[in-house]
């Protein structure tokens, strides 16, 4: 199991960029959270087995959202987390 930090840049906030990380980490079983920055960008902490999966399906094709640029580290795991959410 892996767990990411992910900054997003772009047109990320506005445009349902978090629902879409929520409705993708269902799918894919993973565990964290989305949460908008002051500075326009999103941060994402994301969890599990297929974690690479998610990280790839954040770049698929939508006219509203538009990545510019990310940053990716891998961090520590956080051990008996549950779910994926947006945070505010």
């Amino acid at each position: 199991m892996k767990r990411y930090y992910i900054v997003y840049k772009g047109r990320v906030q506005g445009v349902g960029f978090r629902w879409k990380l929520m409705m993708l980490a269902d799918q894919l079983n993973v565990t964290g959270f989305a949460r908008n920055l002051d500075n326009g960008d999103v941060e994402v902490e994301v969890q599990g087995e297929d974690v690479d999966a998610f990280f790839k399906g954040t770049f698929s094709q939508d006219h509203w959202i538009r990545i510019d640029d990310y940053a990716i580290k891998e961090i520590p795991v956080v051990e008996y987390e549950k779910n994926f959410s947006v945070r505010y």
